[in-house]
């Protein structure tokens, strides 16, 4: 592996392969926060504040002058932040709320770095069709969804229940890489156009 561009604040594989589809080589350091949403938090403020904590988590733990990457990713249905699933009921608990309706994927991305911490948040709608209990119970014994914001994973065996989405296709995923591209250009680090 060439040299890297940035740390990223995370051990989400995701994340890394995200960041190489645009060219920037990126080391994983995981850190870990406290990610309990605080009392009438908004989902918007509660996904920026954690990816602003890891970026800066990131910076103390690393040892580089390298830009460091934090991002966090949340859903939020009928004002319910929902976060990873605690269990496998929990997740076909969450998967029966999205059958048929719409909720939204929250996801921030903070840089800390040259140009001080810069960071943005993107709200994409997804919409579900009407799931039948043997699928959802399928999708969750498949174990996809078990380490995934929301308890699935748009990029996988989940997409047949989507039946649109409204906004960013990488966001959903874990990382915003139209506002990622621009953060890191801010910071020093030119995508795949360099």
């Amino acid at each position: 592996m060439s040299s890297p561009d940035l740390i990223l604040a995370s051990a989400s594989p995701r994340r890394l392969e995200l960041l190489a589809t645009i060219g920037v080589a990126a080391r994983a350091c995981p850190v870990d926060i406290d990610e309990t949403p605080r009392p009438d938090e908004p989902a918007c403020d509660y996904v920026l504040r954690l990816a602003r904590e890891k970026a800066l988590a990131g910076r103390e733990a690393s040892a580089t002058p390298l830009p460091v990457l934090g991002g966090d990713t949340a859903l939020s249905l009928d004002g319910r932040i929902l976060g990873k699933p605690d269990s496998d009921e929990q997740a076909r608990a969450w998967l029966r709320d999205f059958s048929g309706r719409s909720h939204q994927v929250i996801s921030a991305v903070a840089i800390s770095g040259p140009s001080g911490l810069l960071d943005a948040c993107v709200i994409s709608d997804v919409h579900f069709r009407l799931m039948e209990e043997t699928e959802i119970n399928a999708y969750v014994a498949s174990g996809e969804g078990r380490d995934k914001a929301g308890s699935y994973a748009l990029q996988g065996r989940a997409a047949m229940f989507v039946s649109r989405i409204e906004g960013s296709w990488s966001a959903i995923v874990g990382l915003p890489l139209c506002e990622t591209a621009q953060l890191l250009s801010r910071q020093g680090v030119t995508p795949w156009l360099a």
